[in-house]
């Protein structure tokens, strides 16, 4: 082998241990209680299926009204999505208002401004006895070259009650036209705030669900008989009903944590699709942007690197992870019961890229309506709502031009084309945003088992 050939080698290796040794600051500095497998049968009138933190905090409030309650989760607590987060606690969902206003009108505006402002303060009383790194902070959204959509949004945001406006942000490293901000936001540690949750709650680790049967789940080595279900696992897994895989399409956003980098007091997101968000954590800056929906091609870490390099050339980079968020055909997630078909089963999803509120709004609304009890926010979350938007002829048609494309290997989900992750190494679909590692392996649902036939990389 020749010099060239070696140094590009070992420069493939370094960048193939940098990816498979990814791991979030959070996953770095948390330690979360373990559980046992389920074996053998047990029943209960409630049983969550997902252990990040929309089923975490189900579990935690059916449990302090006395509900009974299972969880189980198929690997470890928080191993997916709920460990890559950015954490950071807002009503501030990006320019979100000024639309819904528009499509919804006021009042139902108002309804989701006071559910997240809700779960903010909720997630506050709860992380006061939490050593979580908890704290309040404004929340901005950015724009390098629109002020007129951020004056919109103010606009609204005074519509709604707020005093909130358009300022100038001098913390950032570059221009921007302006941005909007939103008061007494807060950031936090997710998992050391989800440990100090879980640790008393009825969980089953290692315990996937096989199959799921009307009043009873099966697991490899156990059962649960049930009255209701809730499922928590971020993409619904059943595609009989709700039309979920035409519902939703995920998208995929990195972020890289760099020490000796200028530290932010606020929160902050570009307005733009593809512009980057920021916020501090201790001694770090936490940059994430490169996004793209999930099996498509998109900036990744390298763009952060190269912003890394172009303002904060002394920065060294300590950690870097990626997220997948589940995007919804409107502004708002899909919380409430699965499907007319299924009155006994409720579903958590689509919380685009506000996870952590929309988690705690969901624990809210579904620990209200599995016990029959009328929640004010459930009609506007209702995942029964209308369909007919431009987003679903999008979904439908990747759907179509995937499942047409004849290349191995297929998503065991629906059949759709993979394509190959050259950042992540790892084959992901670009229908409905299952991934899988380059042994097949299953690293994100909706898909429930790994390949059996690997195709050539690089499609």
């Amino acid at each position: 082998m020749q010099r060239e050939e070696r140094e590009e080698f070992s420069g493939k290796m370094q960048e193939r241990a940098r990816v498979f040794l990814m791991e979030s600051v959070w996953s770095k500095t948390a330690e979360l209680p373990q559980f046992q497998r389920l074996e053998g049968n047990v029943k209960t009138d409630v049983l969550i299926i997902g252990g990040g933190i929309t089923g975490i905090l189900c579990a935690h409030f059916l449990q302090e009204r006395g509900i009974d309650y299972v969880l189980v989760e198929g690997e470890r607590i928080c191993h997916g999505v709920t460990g890559n987060t950015t954490a950071k606690i807002t009503a501030q969902h990006g320019l979100t208002y000024a639309k819904l206003i528009r499509r919804a009108g006021l009042e139902r505006a108002k309804l989701y401004l006071e559910a997240n402002q809700e779960a903010v303060a909720k997630y506050a009383e709860l992380a006061a006895e939490i050593p979580c790194d908890f704290a309040e902070k404004t929340a901005y959204v950015y724009s390098v070259d629109n002020r007129r959509k951020l004056e919109q949004e103010a606009e609204a945001y005074g519509m709604l009650g707020l005093d909130d406006k358009v300022v100038d942000p001098v913390e950032l490293p570059f221009s921007t036209v302006g941005a909007v901000r939103m008061q007494r936001q807060a950031q936090f540690h997710p998992l050391r705030f989800l440990a100090g949750i879980a640790g008393g709650l009825n969980i089953f680790e290692h315990s996937f669900v096989t199959q799921l049967l009307p009043g009873k789940a099966l697991t490899k080595e156990g059962s649960i008989a049930y009255q209701k279900v809730i499922f928590a696992t971020h993409f619904p897994v059943d595609n009989k009903h709700g039309w979920y895989f035409l519902k939703l399409y995920q998208h995929r956003s990195y972020v890289i944590a760099l020490e000796q980098a200028a530290q932010l007091k606020g929160m902050y997101v570009d307005e733009a699709k593809k512009g980057m968000s920021f916020r501090g954590y201790k001694d770090l800056l936490l940059v994430g942007g490169g996004s793209h929906r999930t099996g498509k091609k998109g900036g990744n870490w390298q763009e952060l690197r190269d912003f890394a390099e172009r303002y904060y050339p002394r920065a060294v980079e300590r950690y870097h992870w990626a997220a997948q968020d589940c995007m919804p055909l409107d502004e708002a997630p899909y919380i409430g019961v699965y499907s007319p078909a299924m009155p006994d089963c409720y579903v958590a999803t689509g919380f685009r890229k506000w996870g952590i509120t929309s988690a705690m709004v969901s624990a809210m609304v579904l620990t209200d309506l599995v016990q029959g009890i009328e929640n004010p926010y459930a009609e506007l979350f209702h995942p029964a709502r209308s369909i007919w938007t431009k987003q679903l002829a999008c979904n439908g048609a990747e759907a179509v031009l995937n499942m047409l494309t004849p290349t191995v290997p297929r998503c065991p989900h629906l059949g759709c084309a993979l394509k190959w992750n050259r950042a992540e190494h790892s084959w992901d679909c670009p229908c409905h945003g299952s991934r899988f590692s380059e042994e097949g392996e299953l690293l994100d649902n909706p898909a429930a088992g790994g390949l059996k036939k690997i195709g050539r990389k690089g499609n």
